[in-house]
């Protein structure tokens, strides 16, 4: 028998629209069953997806989509979602290799509107929808939800600013799972919410002002008043005049995990004639108590064992050796300071928040505010390190030209998850943080092969370079190394072959590991090779240019786009050394990858050592 027979037996939403509460919540326990079986299996955001089981359910029960719009934001806690609209055949292979993304994703239904992979972008692109079906006299609402750690970020402001007074089919979901938006404590508050929620309370209001409008002379002076009174009362018991003030019917906040009262104040939200704010609150990791005690862990986890919650020990990475570089500065120079935005965990700065706390700061989900914020530290003497995945630096580029490079400050940039990711697929790729940043004046670039390689680069950024430097460095640990490999503080380094050879492999970062197992390889067959190790990638060193002008046939090996990187520049300087050579570029091409392994995507773009070695033979 199946552990899943209602969700085995559902291709679209329609088919729970008649369910009733008991079959409903047999459902979610499905959905929960069947979500902690995957990421257990394969790694994902569970706790947050976990949390917003029951909303899910409910949004594909009282709305149609996909003529109703649904937008998750940062897309996290899309797996219910995914579940309801046909992929649970294909759910196994969430976040594997031709599998499902882990986020919305349009080319794998019509149900997922938008590719979800960054936060803070849903309000913005529902105002858009919205007002695109009544410009084109569409039926249909548009629905966005968002997390209480999304509202951090500049651009959920925007949006909400933005809507407009008659985007009566705009509903706008605040999964609240950990911050308190509303002060809601009391029992009038609880007694008051729960009234406001429901739609006889909704027809009633509305006859009520309808009929003193119709009184003369003092019903409309009246109605105004009574309106005005209202709101003052609300502001003070739920403080959330700040959507009402904004032109939002404001709903809640209501208990997420109660089937009828989400069903009502969605229901309620369909009648509103403006747009409108539902204030959900959710537990996040319900239902596993393993993710209900420790979400942070779990909100975006590796292979796990369920019964004990266990994940395997986990190994030295990049991360880590950034975390202990850090934390050894920071004891000797009180000048360092530490910056995230929401990510302290995953780039590693647990350790510093807990030891330098007066000299650590999370601004949350906000990575515009948080170069200018740098800057401003800067300004005045102090040393930020503002540790970031290369993802999300994507998010202030203007920052970076206008805060920092014209204003010639110095500011560190660790940029973590740099080069493939793995299984977060299309959207969260560390690709672009190259070509976004080589035309950037006045800032260096540094890229570890190693762990130590990383501590002496912090080292030179923080105390030898004037200006600003981002040292970019890859998710996970070290891949295979020169025995006895040690930094030696150059902008480059050269690997010869033991004879004499005309044929050059250049590189950087990871890929050094693969250009050095190709050259043991090709010097077991006979064929000699030499590496040039760039350090310094930006700028580059006019002498490493200067060395590999005197080779025959030149290999580049870049982790980053082709176009814009450090291989087309590097072309392009050899041009002046009049190269008369060949040249050969191995890098992504303008495209977004898809989850795979990272030895997978390594491969399939020709960046192992596999494929260099087939290069070099010309096979």
């Amino acid at each position: 028998m199946s552990n899943y027979p209602l969700l085995e037996n559902i291709h679209s939403p329609k088919d729970i629209q008649a369910f009733d509460e008991e079959k409903t919540k047999q459902l979610c326990a499905e959905i929960r069953e069947k979500m902690i079986e995957t990421v257990s299996k394969n790694g994902g955001h569970l706790a947050s997806n976990l949390g917003a089981v029951e909303l899910s359910v409910v949004l594909h029960q009282v709305f149609n989509s996909p003529e109703d719009e649904i937008i998750f934001d940062v897309g996290h806690q899309c797996y219910t979602h995914k579940l309801l609209t046909g992929r649970f055949a294909q759910f196994d292979t969430l976040r594997q290799k031709g599998g499902i993304s882990g986020f919305t994703n349009p080319e794998e239904s019509e149900h997922d509107i938008f590719y979800s992979g960054h936060s803070s972008t849903s309000i913005s692109a529902a105002c858009g929808l919205a007002r695109a079906k009544k410009l084109k006299g569409e039926k249909g609402y548009v629905i966005a939800v968002i997390g209480d750690g999304s509202l951090t970020g500049g651009e959920a402001y925007e949006g909400l600013n933005n809507a407009y007074d008659d985007a009566d089919n705009l509903i706008i979901v605040i999964n609240d799972n950990k911050m308190s938006i509303s002060s809601n404590t009391g029992s009038l508050a609880s007694s008051l919410a729960k009234i406001r929620s429901t739609k006889t309370y909704y027809r009633s209001r509305e006859r009520f002002q309808k009929v003193l409008g119709h009184i003369p002379l003092v019903g409309i002076p009246l109605r105004n008043k009574i309106v005005k009174y209202k709101y003052a009362l609300k502001g003070a018991l739920y403080h959330s005049s700040f959507f009402e003030d904004l032109g939002y019917a404001y709903l809640g906040p209501v208990n997420g995990h109660n089937l009828a009262r989400l069903k009502n104040i969605f229901e309620v939200a369909k009648l509103r004639g403006k747009p409108c704010v539902v204030h959900i609150e959710t537990l996040k990791g319900k239902g596993y108590e393993p993710a209900e005690l420790d979400p942070e862990h779990f909100h975006g986890v590796g292979p796990f064992d369920i019964a004990t919650g266990q994940s395997p020990a986990s190994s030295e990475s990049y991360s880590k050796a950034f975390s202990k570089a850090i934390c050894g500065f920071a004891a000797k120079d009180k000048r360092i300071c530490a910056v995230t935005a929401a990510m302290p965990t995953g780039t590693g700065l647990e350790v510093f928040a807990e030891d330098y706390a007066e000299r650590y700061f999370d601004v949350g989900i906000a990575e515009q505010h948080a170069v200018t914020f740098c800057s401003g530290l800067a300004k005045n003497g102090m040393i930020p390190i503002f540790a970031v995945y290369s993802t999300f630096l994507q998010r202030a580029y203007d920052q970076l030209i206008h805060d920092i490079s014209l204003q010639k400050l110095k500011v560190i940039f660790a940029i973590d998850r740099a080069g493939f990711v793995g299984s977060d697929g299309q959207t969260h790729q560390g690709l672009f943080d190259i070509p976004m940043m080589n035309n950037i004046p006045d800032i260096a670039i540094f890229a570890p092969a190693s762990f130590e390689e990383l501590s002496s680069m912090m080292y030179r950024a923080v105390y030898q370079e004037e200006l600003s430097s981002a040292i970019r460095y890859p998710r996970g640990g070290e891949f295979t190394l020169p025995e006895n490999f040690t930094p030696d503080g150059k902008d480059y380094s050269v690997f010869e072959a033991p004879q004499e050879t005309k044929t050059l492999i250049v590189t950087f970062g990871r890929t050094f590991s693969a250009a050095y197992e190709a050259q043991q390889e090709l010097a077991r067959e006979g064929i000699a090779v030499s590496i040039l190790k760039l350090n310094k990638i930006k700028p580059v060193h006019p002498e490493a240019v200067a060395f590999a002008s005197g080779f025959e046939r030149i290999y580049f090996y870049e982790e980053s786009l082709k176009t814009g990187g450090i291989g087309e520049h590097f072309e392009y300087l050899l041009s002046l050394h009049r190269f008369k050579g060949t040249f050969a570029l191995t890098a992504v091409d303008a495209s977004f990858v898809k989850p795979a392994q990272v030895s997978e995507q390594l491969h399939a773009y020709g960046l192992d050592a596999e494929s260099m070695i087939r290069d070099i033979k010309g096979e």
